[in-house]
């Protein structure tokens, strides 16, 4: 069901290494390949705009909407309806993702370099926000949330939802979803999904201001939306497929390690589900216990999918150190760390969208109620990007206080590095401030 890679011995000619990341392939996710479509789209929505939206909606979704407006009374009734289990569920997911929101929340920061010299280094958050829900496969209630709650802590203004309309929903997101504004007191909520909700987000189309940023997961048009219109709107990032990586060694529990990476595979043909172990007596239990499990879920048929696309597969290692080197090379948008100590080894995992420590700590949890947030960077991206966070609704802004005597004790060095530039008004416009 799921294939080997052996990269044993790899490591041993320091003249010719491996990149780890090719050999490790992902899913085909060829955004530059959906731009010709999803950019007529986004030119359809500016040109012609709601008009474009109710026909996307009817082609792609197979909905007549004729107000993309969710109405707030609609919202409320959601919540009022809502299983008292999932409320329970939600409750909780909120209370804990608020706690860690509030701790990351920065402040202002004043440096003084000197008697009337002064620089603030100021958090500002974004005035307005669209978030973005896929409704496809699942109904994503948890990414409602996950963008919802750091963009409230933050202290966004204007908060903006979309998410598809639903053809067993009478043409309204999923009721769930719905719900799960209500709660967070939500009341501007869109039935508008894919490319053209992003293009909605980014132009200001009907009753939908125009927004400042987009975030949230989505498949491959809302991706290439977000790539072509950034610019046009700030935007979190391109989360492509989902994945999961675990670095394990014969510790492990291989019921576990099987369970784990088949949560993943669920989500999407797509999906990457990545074993690196240093046993082969892991690999092949690992084995035993996928066709034992993935025969007891219900979207079996997907999962299989996943699990034998080019994009999954058991990548045995000599040790954990050059595990350890794989799983940095492959900067996996979940990692866990089912090993002895793996505490220790956690804490030098340098890319990573989100790791999980020990047995106990699955990706499920943090999909749901670990505190974190689910909107991780993915395909790679996390060598370089961050999960979604307050810092993703909040922007930098530095705040220059001088008086004379402040000014005064650099004008000579402004005035020299802007003749060095070849740009006198520079230098002027420090002169004119001490001519008699």
């Amino acid at each position: 069901m799921i294939r080997r890679i052996d990269l044993r011995g790899a490591a041993g000619d320091p003249a010719a290494p491996v990149d780890y990341r090719e050999a490790v392939p992902r899913a085909d996710f060829d955004v530059e390949a959906a731009v010709p479509a999803v950019h007529a789209i986004c030119e359809e929505v500016r040109t012609r705009g709601l008009d474009a939206i109710r026909d996307f909606s009817e082609r792609f979704d197979g909905c007549v909407v004729d107000d993309i407006r969710v109405a707030p009374e609609t919202i409320r009734q959601a919540l009022e309806q809502l299983d008292p289990d999932i409320l329970a569920g939600l409750e909780e997911s909120i209370r804990r993702l608020r706690a860690t929101c509030a701790a990351e929340l920065e402040h202002d920061v004043v440096t003084d370099l000197g008697p009337g010299a002064r620089v603030t280094h100021r958090k500002v958050p974004v005035d307005r926000v669209g978030l973005y829900v896929p409704g496809g496969l699942a109904p994503l209630v948890s990414s409602v949330l996950m963008n919802v709650v750091p963009a409230q802590t933050a202290g966004v203004r204007s908060i903006a939802l979309a998410s598809p309309p639903q053809r067993d929903f009478g043409g309204l997101p999923h009721p769930t979803i719905l719900a799960a504004c209500a709660l967070l007191g939500i009341d501007e909520v869109y039935a508008v999904g894919g490319a053209q909700a992003i293009a909605m987000f980014a132009y200001g189309v009907g009753p939908c201001r125009r927004v400042d940023l987009v975030t949230g997961p989505g498949n491959i048009y809302v991706v290439t939306a977000k790539r072509l219109l950034k610019g046009q709107v700030g935007i979190d990032s391109e989360a492509g497929p989902t994945e999961i990586a675990i670095l394990a060694d014969d510790t492990a529990d291989p019921a576990y390690v099987a369970a784990d990476l088949i949560s993943q595979a669920e989500h999407d043909p797509l999906a990457a589900s990545v074993l690196v172990t240093t046993s082969e007596e892991l690999a092949a239990a690992v084995d035993v216990e996928l066709d034992k499990q993935v025969f007891a879920t219900r979207h079996t048929e997907r999962i299989r999918t996943s699990l034998g696309g080019q994009q999954s597969g058991i990548v045995l290692v000599d040790d954990l150190e050059q595990g350890l080197d794989v799983v940095n090379a492959y900067a996996a948008e979940h990692l866990e760390i089912h090993t002895e100590d793996a505490a220790a080894w956690a804490a030098r995992v340098r890319n990573a969208g989100a790791v999980f420590v020990g047995p106990h700590a699955p990706v499920s949890l943090g999909d749901y109620c670990a505190g974190s947030n689910h909107v991780l960077p993915s395909a790679g991206c996390a060598c370089h990007s961050s999960g979604l966070s307050v810092r993703a609704f909040t922007k930098s802004v530095h705040v220059i206080d001088y008086s004379r005597e402040g000014l005064a004790e650099v004008a000579d060095h402004v005035v020299t590095l802007a003749e060095a530039e070849d740009l006198p008004g520079h230098g002027a416009a420090i002169r004119v401030r001490f001519d008699s």
